[in-house]
């Protein structure tokens, strides 16, 4: 039986769940939810959905009505909220697959009403309030309008007030109380609905800041959402790619495109079957390291779109058969790390996961 050539993200719900769980009870009395959009941060959507959902988790965020709709083919009954809300065209689907819409703008909500209306029901939406974000939700004009105009909600029921931090993960910024105060003074002259401000960062700022409702993501991926703290989560992914070749190389050699590393002496390389086409950063040439055979093998050299250069001088040869895997991204090295490597953030370098990974989960059984 011939191995893959091909990199591995080994996706352990077990810790998704544990994270799931841990937030819930950080957040406790309000509710979490799951942000899992974007294939659930390139985890995959349908699976981590489906775990998170028997788990408990009940409200699911995703970018898009498409999303929404292909999440209602394998989550049915669970609230399902489009942040971009939908287009005309697309809610009589939304509606059949029981999407409940971000609503960003009085137009928008007009439209909503509007379609409400014509059917003779009431539909249900989320409506967003820009508290500083100045990207999506109704502005303080906006604001002002509806609350003066609450006429303007005939149609529509709203299952929740939305705001976005903007900051949350730096505890310095003075934003996100002042976010806090704009929300609540707004609330005091709109209807009365559930509430949600936290993101997974605003989970950690505690009760004033967690209302009904939080909308989790990073945290739940094992990202840390206190960086100015040790990461409370548990790690969810691992990144994982296969020796294609193994050579002796001496200090006459460079390795890779540009000759960007020159070997200091006699010692051996190893390829793997990974690069920035797959997501792997081309900046991360000649940083950091992967584990093979429980030993560290720095990267060396530049990644190219399909392969990684690693000296593997320090490996056993017994540990560097083709087809062995290499971890690039796990206990050894954390995502979080591998984002600072690459002057990013760990949403950029799990969202670039290319489709030639192959995922595959991890999920104890239980119990009866």
């Amino acid at each position: 039986m011939l191995t893959a050539m091909t990199p591995r993200a080994v996706i352990d719900l077990d810790a998704l769940i544990g994270n799931y769980r841990f937030l819930q009870q950080k957040a406790a009395p309000a509710a979490v939810g799951a942000a899992v959009k974007a294939n659930a941060y390139g985890l995959g959507m349908i699976p981590v959905a489906r775990a998170l959902r028997q788990a408990g988790c009940q409200t699911f965020f995703t970018a898009n009505a498409e999303e929404a709709v292909a999440l209602r083919e394998a989550i049915k009954e669970a609230t399902l909220v489009s942040l971009h809300g939908f287009a005309r065209a697309e809610a009589q689907q939304a509606i059949a697959s029981q999407i409940t819409p971000m609503i960003n703008s009085l137009e928008s909500l007009a439209a909503w009403a509007a379609l409400a209306r014509e059917k003779e029901t009431r539909l249900e939406a989320m409506i967003h309030l820009d508290t500083g974000m100045n990207r999506l939700g109704l502005s303080p004009q906006e604001q002002n309008h509806l609350a003066e105009n609450p006429a303007l909600l005939q149609g529509v029921r709203v299952t929740a007030w939305v705001s976005h931090l903007a900051c949350a993960d730096d505890v310095t910024s003075p934003m996100t109380p002042q976010q806090l105060e704009k929300m609540k003074t707004i609330l005091k002259r709109l209807p009365p609905a559930p509430v949600s401000l936290c993101n997974s960062a605003g989970v950690f700022w505690g009760a004033d800041y967690l209302f009904d409702l939080a909308r989790t993501g990073l945290a739940l991926y094992g990202g840390n959402p206190t960086p100015h703290l040790l990461n409370p989560m548990h790690p969810v992914l691992e990144i994982r790619a296969p020796i294609v070749q193994v050579r002796s190389v001496d200090a006459a050699m460079t390795v890779g495109y540009g000759a960007s590393y020159s070997v200091p002496r006699l010692g051996r390389v190893a390829t793997l079957a990974m690069g920035y086409a797959d997501g792997y950063h081309r900046a991360l040439s000649n940083k950091g390291s992967v584990m093979i055979g429980g030993h560290l093998a720095p990267i060396v050299g530049r990644i190219s779109m399909d392969l990684i250069t690693v000296d593997v001088s320090v490996v056993p040869e017994s540990s560097l058969s083709i087809g062995a895997d290499a971890t690039l991204i796990g206990a050894h090295r954390p995502i979080d790390v591998v984002a600072a490597e690459a002057q990013t953030i760990a949403y950029e370098i799990m969202t670039s996961l290319g489709p030639r990974i192959t995922r595959e989960y991890s999920l104890r059984p239980t119990n009866g």
